[in-house]
């Protein structure tokens, strides 16, 4: 699982930060799942390592347009050359309605299967390798935070140990591997537990912004290994958060410290901070430090491996 920042601004792009997007790829699988999709999204993904034949699922967390102005692009253009297959897009009341309107007004039409999920708090997508589970965070609008859950893997399977038990190969081995206790023809039980290696333990992801401080983004991110949190504002500006519903720095330390995460980057900055300005952005990596020390700020095209625990 890796993660690849598109957009690190709020509100509007700068020169260095374009709007709200967050890849994540599922290496194994060979998917990208996108988290919001603000304008200019489409050219961020073709400056960078990703493909969108590739793209499976984008999950909008609200509905205000630096999260989702570039998405009718984006699917546009995954029809006119991007061999994209499927594509799921899940999201708030009122996404789908928006979609159809730019694809009758533009008369667009998809040459591939795109497929309208309104989500609500609860699991949303189930398969054999991955939840995925959503929460109402705290903004102006209905807004949403993700959380993708990697399900626990058997550890490696010892063919050799197998081999010396006289455990004849076929089936039986897969059964095994699944850590299954099975019965041979000798009489002899075998726990599959027993000839795999220490369990993987899955990877979990967990993405919020819009809202302002919230117990609902406590309770999704809990035991997240990364925490990708919005940080519009300096603690000294918390009066301007509370009253725009947007996080600040210590806002999101916060969040990381009470779900006791491993990693919480921070991102969604607001253009006040930029370079040559009082406070700069270094100054909100430190106020979140303080807090909790796990904390790097995200910037357009940061690529981060979640690492497996150990």
């Amino acid at each position: 699982m890796e993660v690849t920042f598109l957009g690190t601004s709020s509100g509007v792009p700068t020169r260095s930060r374009n709007v709200s997007s967050v890849a994540l790829r599922l290496t194994q699988r060979g998917e990208i799942w996108l988290f919001d999709c603000g304008e200019g999204t489409q050219h961020q993904i073709l400056r960078s390592d990703l493909k969108t034949s590739q793209l499976k699922k984008i999950f909008v967390t609200h509905m205000h347009g630096d999260h989702i102005f570039g998405l009718m692009g984006l699917l546009a253009s995954c029809g006119l050359g991007a061999h994209a297959e499927n594509v799921e897009v899940y999201g708030p009341p009122g996404l789908d309605a928006y979609l159809k309107a730019c694809m009758k007004y533009s008369q667009t039409y998809f040459p591939y299967g795109v497929h309208f999920k309104t989500v609500s708090p609860g699991v949303i997508y189930e398969d054999d390798e991955y939840i995925v589970s959503t929460e109402m965070l705290k903004h102006r609008v209905t807004a949403f935070g993700y959380r993708v859950s990697e399900k626990d893997k058997a550890g490696k399977f010892d063919v050799e140990k197998a081999k010396k038990l006289g455990i004849p190969s076929g089936p039986i081995y897969g059964k095994l591997k699944k850590g299954e206790t099975i019965t041979l023809d000798d009489g002899r039980t075998i726990n599959g537990s027993q000839l795999c290696g220490p369990t993987e333990i899955g990877r979990k992801f967990v993405y919020c912004t819009d809202t302002v401080f919230c117990e609902s983004a406590i309770a999704l991110s809990e035991d997240a290994d990364v925490l990708i949190h919005e940080a519009t504002f300096a603690h000294q500006d918390a009066q301007m958060a509370f009253e725009r519903m947007h996080s600040t720095t210590t806002m999101a330390a916060q969040v990381a410290l009470a779900a006791q995460v491993k990693k919480l980057i921070m991102t969604h900055f607001s253009p006040r901070y930029a370079p040559g300005n009082a406070l700069q952005l270094n100054d909100l990596l430190k106020e979140a430090q303080a807090i909790f020390p796990e904390t790097i700020l995200a910037h357009d095209f940061l690529s981060y491996e979640i690492p497996r625990r150990i």
